[in-house]
């Protein structure tokens, strides 16, 4: 709820369900941040503004009037240069006169109600969207520069979200250069905070990182051109001593999908300010007389229980007012992917081959991957050219999709769009088309140039392109890549002095394109990818309702890169595939159940050549999917808790990893738990299911699996009436006949029993004997339990 009072003083009031948002316009002019936590009530801001009486030494009053105010030591709701304010500033706009001093003070405000999609035009950024949202607009203005400020709120009560973002106007004759522009702006009162980051590289996404704020400014941003795998547009910040289930936790997020920015930052009186936005590096604007310009969506949300009480709630926002489309609530169906099987090497004869084992392993959707066009047997040639090379597909796509829909399977295809090789007929036909500086050398990622989407014919192409692509077939899913990044920043269709648009006018473009394409082809699942996670953000699942969270499959890998991805990132959104061992990324091996293990917690696939695989671990898929699609709904669209196992003390947490996801009615619910390395003579386990029903009685299981009597080497030869030589003939025939089978773990408990004294798992193998009542859990050995209410 947005209250607004106006009789001793403007107060601005935005309550969710459990948080409260305040401020007050300042005599001045300026708006004071009052407060931003757990839900309050406030009758005035008194008690919560901050006194001004005398300014310190050596700062600056903003005017005479208001002698008692410096602005470099008020919690402000928007800063910018020139009058005081020393700490990082909101806006930075060159004035026409060449000044950059900025003296915004407000005007006005008006609340609204309700934001539909269909606000959005052709080429507007995407924004959060729902009937429930409530909208406070205020305006500023710096009437000697005659611009104006509007800072737009949006309440979502039920998930404890408030968003914000800002539109500034110009409505003199000279233009103005907008130099910097936020989205949102934070100030915080004193105290020991903790800025969380999510950092990393191709195949390494999304690592944690807690870093203490302290007086010099923290920085996470991109200047890649997307979102980037470097430094994820999400962040947290977090009262020192935070955890999972305790303490007070923000988390920030931009619905932006370019360069973006998030600083921090503790002044000289101790006061925190946290900035995000548009990276402002390569940035400029130029505003003409009577233009405006909008800067991205900030969302943004405070929960006192940790980091997974703030997990849910923006798991919640995300999947509610972001997610859009026919597939937004919809169950997503089990795939195959055809890359890792078969790379650049494909035809019709080895993709029906595989899609027929697919099809009896219970596959759902089958994925042709990349190499399917032009003369693409290698990533040195015709991206731009999307036409079927009839030498692989000699009935073209509609004849091997019309041939996969026949075996029961739907058909997706893998695209990448935006980018151009230089070896291609579109290059040679449009050189001009590509992000270059005209008469220099350029760089190149993957072999390839990005097309510069700022330009609306290079937009229509693209349209054009895949609108003949996606509509020559029955086409179900589409996989929409991009495996660069951007250099040699510069559009020919811009004149010298706007070049610093070229970053944001290409994004922008994006998603004219995405918004036209998905509106026209609403039925189909697009799934997003660049590189794995290099745009994996909030604009891009406005339009794809999930993106493939990394190009590294490896199990151990992908349990601490989709573990990042939760803190912000519901799991209907996080694409995850069962890979082949040795794993193509690292060449590890991890136990098959493993692999499933973790992926089966994300949009579930695989990425394997089934026609290959051993009976066993066909046998080993074939039930791993049976169980996902009888359990699928809780997983896709449960609320996601992390944490939840007790192990000895001397253990390392980083290598445990353990999740529950639990059905909206708390009746169902699936946890698993992986240890990296085994540690010796460590036996006792327990686990502690998070979310749970405390009053309820719940039947907990383990699934029933069987493992490799080989995986025990020479033990064997312990129990054997005979001696056995590890991994000869008569090793492997007795393997054949024998199998381990998993610790029968089962349990009735109740709720609360589970969650807080836990429940005492059967032994881990340690080296002093083996029974059908001991865990074997090697390195990478992961378990799933289904909870079910008894």
């Amino acid at each position: 709820m947005i209250s607004a009072t106006g009789d001793k003083e403007t107060l601005f009031i935005l309550d969710t369900d459990h948080t409260t948002y305040a401020m007050k316009v300042l005599p001045s002019g300026q708006i004071e941040h009052l407060y931003y936590g757990r839900k309050i009530r406030i009758s005035d801001a008194d008690g919560l503004t901050e006194y001004q009486e005398f300014p310190a030494g050596n700062t600056i009053v903003p005017s005479k009037e208001h002698g008692n105010l410096t602005l470099e030591d008020v919690r402000l709701e928007m800063s910018s240069y020139g009058k005081g304010d020393i700490r990082e500033p909101f806006i930075e706009i060159v004035n026409s006169d060449g000044s950059m001093t900025s003296d915004f003070r407000y005007r006005l405000f008006e609340k609204k109600e309700g934001r539909s999609t269909a606000d959005e035009g052709e080429e507007d950024m995407p924004r959060s969207y729902g009937s429930d949202a409530e909208i406070l607009e205020i305006t500023l203005e710096d009437k000697e520069n005659d611009l104006e400020l509007d800072l737009v709120y949006t309440v979502y009560p039920s998930c404890d979200v408030i968003t914000r973002y800002a539109v500034v106007r110009n409505g003199i004759k000279n233009d103005v250069v907008i130099r910097k522009i936020m989205s949102t702006q934070l100030d915080l009162n004193p105290g020991e905070y903790v800025f969380t980051t999510f950092t990393g590289a191709w195949t390494r996404e999304m690592n944690r990182n807690d870093i203490p704020v302290g007086g010099a400014r923290l920085v996470n941003s991109s200047i890649t051109g997307t979102s980037s795998n470097r430094a994820n547009p999400f962040v947290m910040i977090s009262r020192k001593g935070c955890t999972e289930e305790y303490g007070d936790c923000y988390g920030i997020n931009l619905v932006y999908s370019g360069n973006h920015y998030e600083s921090i930052e503790k002044s000289s009186s101790g006061k925190v300010r946290f900035l995000s936005g548009i990276n402002p590096d390569g940035f400029t604007w130029k505003l003409s007389k009577g233009e405006s310009f909008a800067s991205p969506e900030a969302v943004m949300t405070f929960s006192p229980s940790g980091y997974n009480g703030q997990s849910g709630q923006m798991h919640k926002f995300v999947s509610e007012h972001i997610l859009r489309g026919q597939w937004k609530d919809r169950l997503r169906p089990v795939l195959l992917n055809s890359w890792e099987a078969s790379y650049f090497d494909i035809n019709e004869r080895k993709l029906l081959r595989l899609a027929r084992k697919a099809k009896s392993v219970g596959i759902e959707l089958f994925v042709m991957d990349d190499g399917w066009f032009g003369k693409r047997n290698s990533d040195n040639c015709s991206l731009g050219d999307w036409y079927p090379d009839r030498k692989k597909l000699p009935h073209g796509i509609k004849g091997l999709c019309d041939k996969i829909r026949k075996l029961g399977l739907e058909f997706g295809i893998w695209v990448e769009p935006e980018m151009v090789n230089e070896d291609s007929d579109l290059y040679r036909a449009h050189p001009d088309w590509a992000i270059k500086i005209p008469g220099k050398h350029h760089s190149e990622g993957r072999n390839q140039m990005i097309l510069d989407l700022t330009r609306r014919e290079v937009q229509d192409y693209v349209i054009e392109a895949m609108r003949n692509v996606f509509s020559s077939a029955d086409i179900s899913y589409v996989k929409w890549d991009m495996n660069r990044i951007f250099s040699d920043v510069y559009s020919a269709a811009l004149p010298e002095d706007r070049q610093g648009e070229v970053f944001h006018r290409y994004v922008l473009g994006l998603y004219r394109v995405m918004r036209t394409l998905t509106k026209e082809f609403p039925d189909i699942l697009f799934e997003g990818c660049a590189s794995g996670g290099n745009r994996f953000d909030l604009g891009i699942l406005s339009f794809f309702p999930q993106i493939w969270a990394s190009d590294d499959t490896d199990a151990a890998a992908r349990v601490k890169i989709q573990n990042g991805y939760s803190y912000g990132y519901p799991m209907s959104c996080v694409t995850a595939h069962v890979s082949d061992c040795p794993n193509h990324q690292t060449l590890r091996r991890t136990p098959i159940e493993t692999r499933f293990n973790v992926a089966s917690f994300g949009v579930l696939g695989y990425e394997c050549n089934l026609c290959d695989m051993k009976k066993e671990d066909i046998e080993a898929v074939k039930a791993q999917i049976a169980f996902y699609k009888e359990h699928r709904e809780v997983m896709q669209y449960g609320r996601f808790y992390r944490g939840g196992l007790i192990n000895d003390s001397s253990c390392c947490p980083e290598d445990h990893v353990t999740w529950t996801v639990v059905s909206k009615d708390k009746k169902k619910a699936v946890a698993m738990t992986m240890q990296m390395m085994t540690r010796p003579g460590i036996k006792w386990r327990v686990i502690r299911p998070k979310g749970l029903n405390e009053e309820t009685l719940y039947k907990f299981s383990g699934r029933d699996l069987t493992f490799d009597l080989r995986n025990f080497g020479g033990l064997v030869n312990y129990v054997a009436p005979f001696h056995v030589r590890q991994d000869g003939a008569v090793h492997a025939l007795i393997a054949k006949f024998v199998k381990m089978r998993s610790e029968p773990d089962s349990h009735e408990m109740y709720g609360d029993a589970m969650m807080y004294a836990g429940v005492h798992l059967k032994n881990a193998f340690t080296g002093a004997g083996y029974n059908e009542n001991v865990a074997y859990c090697p390195d990478f050995g992961s378990r799933i339990y289904l909870i079910r209410e008894a």
